[in-house]
């Protein structure tokens, strides 16, 4: 009983580390995870496996939910909460930036207790499941594809004189999401076939890439054209339960499929889930990507723990199982528990920072953030991955202000994965590897 104790102790220190990562504009829970595995396999961390196990639980799950603070106030996403960024800047804008993060918040809450509630028919559930969709994953990522490239609409006005110019600031805007997504589905390929980093940082090989794709652009946005919000008004918020509800389940559904299937991200999910179930209006959404991402967090690493399943999925759960494999009852009953302590924990911390920060916020100088946000970013990409890694940086970076000044969605970037894993699956990746040279 006392080492259970302990282990969840780790697990509410983790959440408070974890909650601290997560303030930082543009630092990723798995750069601080990577940088604990490495200090526990040289033997500088003294502290069992079980035990960094747990820590890295906490951390996962502080660092999803305080990470909604910079990306609503900071303007400040990964890749996860990108699609999130214009209905919660909406709120942030008309004063209301603590009612977007609790929104985000409460939809993590309710995908926390799906998923603890879920866990123990995960084994029956999925089995059946993997065994069906296994042999159509392939199709079934091109067709994700498809959809989030079909999906996307031009914004432009009708101020254009002719409709031939309408067409063409259109297709200037489609184009560029196009673009971003030709481009780093390229760069993927490139990196996951002949990666420049040297071998002993492979465990960090996308790291340089999604700095610069995800991180580096939106922290280049807030430099040049960042200014203090408007003065936040609204402190309390009122939310149906029936909103909660269906915005945090509707999440939910989508950041199980992101778990579930390789390669797709929690925004992807949260996305389709929206269009499956005809989700509408901005809080609904908000909701449910605060839902989503906790979901594919938090659901990835859980299956890892599931008796009989062992499903290895995510970037931490990848991590965990080099140094550690979770085996049996105790283990998952334990993992349940942490996650769920620590969701309140986590979401009591992120209740007072939101208030503290919509009171503060018109106060903050958001270039000198984005700044010192940005040098965090590269000296922790120099620091994992050296030359090598800061060269890929800028190539993501080069990539990643496409749609920050042209146009397109900012999820388009994720064709660093998407389009690479699916050539691969289709069997056709080596050759376009070999005609580009690589």
């Amino acid at each position: 009983m006392t080492a259970d104790l302990t282990l969840i102790g780790f697990a509410i220190l983790g959440t408070i580390v974890g909650g601290l990562v997560g303030l930082v504009p543009g630092l990723h829970v798995y750069n601080v995870a990577g940088l604990a595995l490495l200090l526990f396999s040289s033997g500088q961390l003294s502290i069992s496996d079980e035990a960094l196990t747990f820590l890295l639980i906490g951390m996962t799950v502080g660092w999803i939910t305080l990470s909604h603070l910079p990306s609503v106030f900071l303007f400040a996403p990964d890749d996860s909460s990108v699609v999130a960024i214009l209905p919660a800047t909406k709120f942030l804008l008309q004063g209301r930036g603590h009612e977007a993060v609790l929104l985000m918040g409460l939809g993590g809450l309710v995908a926390t207790a799906s998923l603890l509630l879920l866990a123990p028919l995960l084994d029956a559930w999925l089995r059946p499941i993997r065994a069906i969709i296994q042999p159509h994953t392939h199709w079934m990522i091109v067709a994700v594809i498809a959809f989030m490239l079909l999906s996307e609409w031009p914004r432009v006005g009708d101020r254009e004189a002719t409709p031939l110019r309408r067409l063409g600031a259109a297709w200037g805007y489609l184009g560029a999401g196009l673009l971003t997504f030709s481009l780093s589905g390229l760069f993927g390929l490139v990196l996951m076939t002949r990666s420049p980093l040297a071998i002993e940082n492979a465990f960090q090989n996308l790291l340089p890439a999604f700095v610069g794709l995800f991180t580096l652009p939106g922290l280049l946005q807030i430099g040049l054209m960042g200014y203090p919000p408007p003065l936040q008004t609204q402190h309390t918020f009122d939310v149906q339960p029936s909103e909660v509800l269906r915005g945090g389940l509707t999440g939910t559904f989508g950041g199980l499929f992101a778990s579930v299937m390789p390669v797709v991200s929690a925004g992807i999910g949260g996305l389709l889930a929206g269009h499956a179930t005809a989700t509408r209006g901005d809080r609904l959404f908000i909701i449910s990507q605060g839902a989503s991402k906790t979901t594919y967090f938090l659901g990835s690493l859980l299956l890892l723990f599931v008796p009989g399943v062992g499903l290895t999925r995510g970037g931490m759960a990848w991590m965990l199982t080099s140094t550690f494999v979770p085996f049996g009852w105790r283990l998952f009953a334990l993992c349940v528990s942490a996650i769920g302590l620590c969701a309140i924990l986590a979401f009591g911390l992120l209740w007072v920072s939101s208030r503290k920060m919509s009171q503060l916020v018109t106060h903050i100088r958001p270039r000198a953030v984005a700044f010192s946000a940005g040098l965090i970013a590269i000296a922790t990409t120099g620091v994992f991955t050296g030359v090598a890694g800061l060269a890929v940086m800028l190539v993501g970076t080069s990539i990643g202000l496409i749609p920050v000044f042209v146009g397109g969605r900012r999820m388009n970037c994720l064709g660093v994965l998407l389009l690479p894993i699916s050539l691969n699956m289709l069997g056709v990746g080596a050759t376009l590897a070999r005609w580009l040279g690589l």
